[in-house]
């Protein structure tokens, strides 16, 4: 028999993935991360987070390839009945493949379930990458627009509120690489969601390239901060052996180390608490006993792991 839903007095917030694209260990990088993992046989899976102001119904905030083994791991986002799921909506932060191809996964659905994304993302959403277009012959999806910098209530296809407020604030990065003549318009955004009852906040900005005032507009006093830990330094694939590879700025990411990098900066963003997710495989402060780790939490930050739970 599948769990009651734990009803929950304040906002709930489950990292379900805190890998970047690829995941740990990446299927064909042998750098020393990924052989740690593959020999101890843990690893991580890609981003997404999860989170809900009753305990009972759930919002995605990305769809992470593996959210099928992250959902099977969570007995929260089990069905309650023979059919039917606790997932109530998803909130889609850019058009990356690592952040949507999850939806997919969602094709045995018996209803529509309601999507948000800025509207540059949309439109990738039905054109270039055109998730929308090829599950609307399954149960398919409602997609809603998240307008730049204006709160609203997330709901789910039927209309009913979930009790969280979401306002989307476009961020420093650019279209996917698939998509590099698309016409200009939101891409990338973070969120700030506060629960309606309760006035808990998460901050959730996945991918950025700075710690600029539109960063700190989204952590501002909020309970949490999720924020972008993809790469330790700009040139940190090149010297993982990856030829020609771009570096961390180049692909629109803020590299954690270094004294311009977001491990300065993110103690005044104005959270109360920061915990880096989606972690490049090849990214240093993975290292329980590395000296990237022993920064990171000596500045005051957390690196985040998947399965970390918060009420807010």
């Amino acid at each position: 028999m599948n769990p009651a839903p734990l009803i929950s007095s304040s906002m709930r917030v489950i990292i379900l993935g805190s890998a970047a694209g690829g995941g740990l260990p990446q299927w064909n990088c042998g750098c020393r991360n990924c052989q740690e993992a593959r020999l101890s046989g843990t690893g991580r899976t890609q981003s997404s987070v999860a989170v809900s102001a009753d305990g009972a119904r759930w919002v995605l905030l990305n769809a992470s390839p593996d959210l099928r083994v992250q959902v099977a791991s969570r007995p929260e986002l089990w069905p309650r009945g023979a059919r039917g799921t606790p997932i109530s909506a998803a909130v889609c932060t850019d058009g990356e493949i690592d952040h949507t191809l999850g939806l997919l996964l969602l094709r045995e659905a018996t209803t529509k379930l309601a999507v948000y994304a800025p509207l540059g993302v949309a439109g990738l959403l039905d054109r270039e990458w055109p998730l929308f277009r090829i599950l609307s012959a399954y149960a398919g999806l409602e997609p809603r627009t998240l307008p730049d910098g204006q709160a609203i209530a997330l709901a789910d296809a039927a209309g009913k509120k979930l009790g969280i407020a979401c306002t989307a604030v476009p961020v420093a990065r650019r279209p996917p690489r698939y998509a590099r003549q698309a016409a200009a318009g939101t891409y990338d955004v973070g969120l700030r969601l506060t629960d309606e009852r309760t006035g808990g906040t998460l901050a959730y900005v996945p991918a950025a390239g700075a710690v600029d005032d539109a960063v700190r507009s989204i952590a501002a006093g909020a309970g949490l901060l999720l924020f972008d830990g993809t790469f330790w330094s700009d040139d940190e694939l090149a010297e993982a052996g990856g030829t020609d590879a771009p570096s961390a700025r180049e692909m629109g990411h803020l590299p954690v180390g270094g004294p311009e990098g977001s491990m300065q900066l993110l103690p005044r963003a104005g959270a109360q608490r920061t915990v880096l997710v989606h972690i490049n495989n090849t990214n240093p402060m993975l290292g329980r006993s590395s000296a990237e780790r022993a920064e990171v939490e000596a500045a005051g930050l957390q690196v985040g792991e998947d399965g970390m739970e918060f009420e807010l």
